[in-house]
């Protein structure tokens, strides 16, 4: 399975595609979408749109994780964000990709253990669980790429991690994960 995750944001999106073969993760590509400032917000979405389209002809994802958003005071952010989001999706629908959306606690958890974990702990533990040194910078790349595990680890659209048990939102828990990885938890810890 071939997962792209993405973290969207209106002046830097994150992006990681992952391969799961068994237990095994390995990182095909990762990377930031470096938007210029002085470019108009429809600009930059079609910036996002293509080079994202690019990553997706380069590595065949066959579904794109995504964040959802979160709430804002800032209005203005929040919707910038919403149309970033929706180009994605978008994208992800012209090109027939199964689409997942996790919020950020969920992420976390499935990562770290801990929905409140900080950038540090969620870049500390992707790295660790991909075998990538150094830790990839900025937080965005370690953030797309969490999500991307996030969506491998909770099963995404693969029925065998489904019917090893569910948590309440209908993916798997961390100790149902271990209990159902033991090798990759203990591969995790060796290095």
């Amino acid at each position: 399975m071939v997962v792209l995750g993405v973290d969207p944001g209106s002046r830097l999106t994150g992006y990681g595609v992952i391969r799961q073969e068994g237990t095994f993760f390995t990182v095909l590509s990762c990377g930031v979408i470096r938007l210029h400032p002085r470019s108009s917000h429809a600009e930059r979405i079609g910036q996002i749109y293509r080079e994202l389209e690019a990553v997706i002809t380069d590595y065949a994802p066959e579904c794109v994780a995504l964040e959802t958003v979160f709430l804002s005071r800032n209005v203005q952010s929040a919707l910038k964000l919403g149309q970033v989001r929706g180009a994605v999706i978008a994208l992800a629908m012209n090109r027939n990709l199964l689409l997942h959306e996790y919020a950020p606690r969920e992420v976390k958890s499935a990562v770290t253990g801990k929905g409140a974990a900080s950038k540090e702990q969620v870049a500390f533990m992707v790295a660790r669980m991909l075998a990538l040194n150094p830790v990839p910078e900025p937080f965005d790349v370690t953030d797309a790429l969490g999500i991307a595990l996030c969506d491998l680890l909770r099963g995404g659209s693969r029925e065998p991690f489904k019917s090893a048990g569910q948590s309440r939102k209908g993916g798997m828990s961390w100790s149902q994960f271990v209990g159902a990885s033991p090798d990759m938890v203990i591969r995790l810890f060796q290095k």
